[in-house]
């Protein structure tokens, strides 16, 4: 049994896979760039598998009518059990990469799961002191390399054939920030992007490119902005911020879209941190070369509540002529931009449980009716520290133009406490008060999957779980959604009505990002179990068994019989 840390302070038609031949490089683009943007439906390169963060693979051999047929092709465990398997594998020309708790990388044989090779770095001791540890959540490939972040705040580039180390970069300095990397990097051209975790410390977050060939420093972007008028007094030194999950990238406008993390304190208990505190808790548009500022908007001003942009997949989407970037910020508000330049378009709710504001001005992004915790009393506030949904991704599948994406109906109370920072001899935590989860106003916290219009909120269909879903979702061109939930299922739905049409029990809960691919015209669909996360540390006061949900991690693959 597993005592769940707590957070303290805190098809093709006819079964066929469509199979395209790949493009000779163009002139003058960066080696491997071309792999990235072309969509080889038989690969899954990215985090969310393509530049446009839609987590849809197009492979149609497994669909509504044979998905009943699925079966175990292998499985591999990576032998780390804490906290879980929280990544999203990886996998290019029949390699499978992807990256468990303590940075173990392996490359495997996506059709057996034969190992290939594997990479266990010798990680600092100072990584069993910190917060945010021991998971990480995704890979990046590119270049012929092999790239993460690590628990200790090295940046890596490992030979994707052999798996030794091509250049490795201390880019934080951990021991003094207590800070490091848990997110996949985002490969751009000829750089590989990352942010860092910051938002729950006194320090500065950052935004990194590291030149692919080399790992040299090509550019920074502080999301602590340096102004007065934002930060009062002295606050800006301690601000958090960072941008810990991976953003996406438009190629025609050369613009990279990463959220940012909230402002530190978590809670403010009046004067903290007078400002509205930019650039946390914000949506950033910055030059994939230079690192500049094009455009940013600022969800949540002034963010009395930990309900950051950092999560997530932001959309890149086209729609009646206009580019689109559709973003969910944690409050369980979805954000709709011109991604051109950032003018907002649309706001509306994924969740129906919320008192931190009356409303969002879908015009403006006015937050209405503020409800902000400050000390005295505790305070109920909806949705939860964990959000309206915590980092895991939903899914977009262009072809029934609906976003598939869960939800979280939970409820706290918030106790907020003054706090002085600690910055030596390292950064200690910097919440500014705690909280407990509690059911919402008449009737028992739950989690949903829902099927929306990601522009307008229209929903067509739902499921409800008794315990709110944390794990990435999957939509693809056989018309299937691939869910697991917290219970240790995996879930085959149809896109179209929700139907359920499979299941499997994998033995631990779902909290990483099942991915499709194929190998030698057979697809594949790839489900990481182990249940894991900060956030499963706050169910208990709800559900007081999850405390002892079986622990696991381990990579399901599956495939027609």
């Amino acid at each position: 049994m597993r005592k769940w840390r707590s957070l303290g302070l805190a098809t093709f038609l006819s079964g066929m896979v469509l199979l395209f031949a790949i493009p000779p490089l163009v002139s003058g683009q960066a080696p491997g760039m071309s792999r990235l943007q072309n969509d080889d439906p038989n690969n899954w390169p990215m985090y969310h598998r393509s530049y446009d963060g839609y987590r849809f693979s197009p492979l149609a051999q497994i669909n509504k009518d044979n998905v009943k047929n699925l079966t175990v092709a292998w499985v591999h465990q990576p032998g780390a059990l804490v906290q879980g398997l929280e990544a999203t594998p990886l996998v290019v020309d029949g390699v499978m990469y992807y990256i468990a708790s303590y940075n173990r990388v392996f490359a495997l044989d996506a059709a057996t799961g034969k190992e290939l090779w594997h990479f266990y770095p010798k990680l600092d001791p100072v990584v069993n002191t910190l917060f945010f540890q021991p998971y990480n959540r995704g890979l990046a490939i590119g270049q012929g390399k092999v790239f993460f972040g690590s628990l200790d705040g090295r940046v890596f580039g490992l030979d994707q054939k052999t798996g030794k180390v091509a250049w490795e970069k201390q880019v934080l300095d951990t021991k003094k920030c207590s800070c490091n990397f848990t997110g996949a990097p985002l490969v751009v051209k000829d750089k590989v992007i990352l942010g860092q975790t910051a938002g729950e410390l006194p320090i500065q977050g950052k935004i990194y490119a590291l030149m692919a060939a080399s790992g040299e420093k090509a550019w920074e972007f502080n999301t602590i902005k340096e102004d007065p008028k934002s930060w009062g007094g002295d606050s800006a030194k301690f601000g958090g911020g960072g941008g810990w999950m991976t953003g996406s990238y438009d190629p025609a406008l050369n613009l990279v879209y990463w959220g940012t993390a909230n402002p530190a304190p978590d809670y403010d208990w009046g004067g903290a941190r007078p400002g509205d505190n930019l650039y946390t808790s914000s949506v950033l548009a910055l030059d994939a070369d230079s690192g500049q500022l094009k455009w940013h908007f600022q969800e949540i001003p002034h963010d009395d509540w930990d309900y950051d942009s950092g999560l997530g997949e932001s959309l890149v989407l086209d729609r009646d002529g206009k580019k689109l970037l559709v973003h969910q910020n944690k409050s369980g508000f979805v954000f709709v931009y011109d991604r051109t330049n950032g003018k907002l378009q649309n706001v509306w709710p994924m969740t129906h449980t919320f008192n931190f504001v009356k409303s969002i001005d879908p015009k403006t992004g006015e937050l209405i009716g503020r409800k902000s915790p400050r000390l005295g009393k505790p305070e109920f506030i909806c949705p939860w520290i964990a959000g309206g949904r915590s980092w895991n991704s939903g899914s977009y599948n262009p072809k029934t133009k609906l976003w598939y994406n869960t939800a979280m109906e939970v409820c706290e109370e918030v106790t907020v406490e003054k706090q002085t920072p600690q910055t030596e001899p390292a950064a200690g935590l910097f919440f500014g008060g705690d909280q407990v989860a509690k059911h919402p106003p008449g009737g028992e916290a739950y989690g949903h999957l829902d099927a929306r219009d990601p522009v307008t909120g229209d929903r067509k269909w739902s499921i409800n779980f008794k315990y709110p879903p944390i794990g990435s979702v999957l939509s693809t061109g056989g018309g299937l959604v691939i869910h697991g939930d917290v219970e240790g299922m995996v879930h085959a739905y149809d896109a179209e009505t929700g139907e359920n049409l499979w299941n499997f029990r994998t033995g631990s809960g779902h909290r990483g990002g099942p991915i499709s691919y194929s190998v030698n015209g057979k697809q594949y669909i790839a489900v990481p179990s182990g249940l894991g996360s900060l956030v499963l540390g706050l169910y208990p006061a709800l559900w007081p068994e999850v405390e002892d949900f079986p622990a696991g991690s381990a990579m399901f693959v599956f495939t027609l019989k």
